[in-house]
């Protein structure tokens, strides 16, 4: 993290804060050092970046609204700038990770705010002016070298997120605490038909790997055990791997509670170190945890661990190959906050990956991100609505703040095509045949 300094004059440009508004509670310095207190930045530095910002908003179909100062933008959904010294200060220093740190120490709001993030994802591209893309190695964050997706740093690095409370997931999850995309029959979607679209996706993918009776299962990424319960209920034996310990006990949990112990082993196991011949493999949203340099690895643990004849089914979230390519290795405010050392594939990193690096094939690849968008809005209206609970759990009003904008901007990432989600089945040909 960057050192924060004292918010001062210095910062920029002399532009008062909205005096009308309700701030949130000051973010505590010794939990969230980089919101409580505002970056130094010059002067001419904050206002080039606030000319910047003004540019790029102008063009898009919204509406910003700076305290103190004039509207801009086309009509659209309303972003509120409560403290324009502040947010310019943290944008020209961090770019979008100063972005969400600025919207977590309440510098910022939009009363709609998926709608004004779907608008800026819409326009990801082109929100830096062409010269400063080309200088973007020069500019850019890079993450750092400690969250690399080693053995070690995979542990930790899941550690962080999936490790924070199971209490806290269960508040929004529905309940098969399934934290993937679910598959809707329609929409819109509404909170009781979430845990039958989650069984639903789960079954998808079983059938895909062709998993029944006897099955031997590899699933690669635990979550909280709903797809080894019911892969184990059409009589296949599963081996599921995770590094989180919280999800491993609960898991193990639920599993003693089904009476099916004697059909699924949870493991606190990387994927790396993964033994055995298997049927079928099935992994749901991994890849994301892996690391672009550990793409190829996991490619070719899937081809190792699974026997002649067998069938892969992984669920993955993608992005443009141009954007995946561009913002490669950058370090972004959800590896801050949210997912340290994730990185998105492409839909042809995927494909490159399997062909390159395996004797796989790719069988079939479809896409459903509206239904991953309909998920999110689902999960963050339940945040909202039991935000006193998550509070009572011990996570302060920043990390509510944080959670909500992690919730909108990975929708808005949907809604916009920004992002897809993709169900592929990965076949391998038995050449005793």
């Amino acid at each position: 993290m960057r050192t924060a300094e004292p918010r001062t004059a210095a910062h920029g440009p002399a532009v008062a804060a909205d005096p009308a508004r309700r701030p949130p509670a000051a973010a505590d310095p010794g939990r969230w050092p980089d919101v409580a207190a505002v970056p130094r930045a010059s002067r001419p530095r904050t206002a080039v970046t606030a000319a910047v910002v003004r540019r790029a908003l102008r063009g898009l179909p919204l509406r910003a609204r700076f305290a103190g100062a004039d509207t801009v933008g086309r009509g659209g959904p309303l972003l509120q700038v409560h403290d324009p010294a502040a947010f310019h200060a943290r944008i020209g220093t961090g770019g979008l990770v100063g972005f969400g740190e600025s919207y977590m120490a309440g510098e910022w709001d939009a009363p709609d705010l998926v709608g004004a993030l779907t608008v800026l994802a819409a326009h990801a591209a082109d929100l830096v002016p062409a010269p400063l893309q080309r200088l973007r190695p020069l500019w850019a964050l890079r993450q750092p070298h400690g969250e690399r997706n080693t053995p070690d740093g995979s542990r930790t690095n899941i550690s962080r997120h999936y490790d924070l409370s199971n209490e806290l997931f269960s508040l929004f999850l529905d309940d098969t605490l399934t934290y993937s995309a679910a598959r809707f029959r329609g929409f819109p979607a509404s909170w009781d038909l979430l845990a039958a679209a989650q069984d639903r996706k789960i079954d998808r993918l079983l059938d895909l790997a062709g998993v029944g009776a006897g099955t031997r299962l590899l699933e690669i990424g635990t979550g909280w055990g709903r797809l080894a319960l019911r892969a184990a209920g059409r009589g296949a034996r599963v081996t599921s791997l995770t590094l989180s310990r919280e999800q491993r006990d609960l898991a193990r949990a639920r599993v003693r509670e089904a009476g099916l112990e004697h059909r699924v082993a949870v493991e606190l196991c990387d994927y790396r170190e993964a033994r055995g011949e298997y049927d079928a493999v099935v992994s749901v949203e991994m890849i994301e945890a892996v690391g672009a340099e550990f793409w190829p690895v996991y490619f070719r643990t899937l081809d190792e661990r699974l026997a002649p004849g067998g069938r892969v089914a992984l669920q993955a979230i993608t992005m443009p190959h141009a954007r995946m390519l561009a913002t490669r290795g950058g370090f972004t405010w959800i590896h801050k906050y949210i997912f340290p050392g994730g990185q998105i594939p492409s839909a042809e990193a995927v494909e490159e990956n399997v062909r390159d690096r395996t004797g796989l094939t790719v069988a079939r690849s479809d896409a459903f991100g509206a239904h991953y968008a309909e998920t999110l809005r689902l999960w963050r209206e339940r945040f909202t609505e039991r935000a006193e609970e998550v509070g009572a759990l011990g996570f302060d009003e920043t990390f509510r703040r944080m959670w909500t904008f992690y919730l909108a901007y990975s929708e808005a990432g949907f809604r916009s095509g920004y992002l897809d989600v993709r169900h592929y089945l990965l076949t391998k040909e038995d050449s005793a045949r």
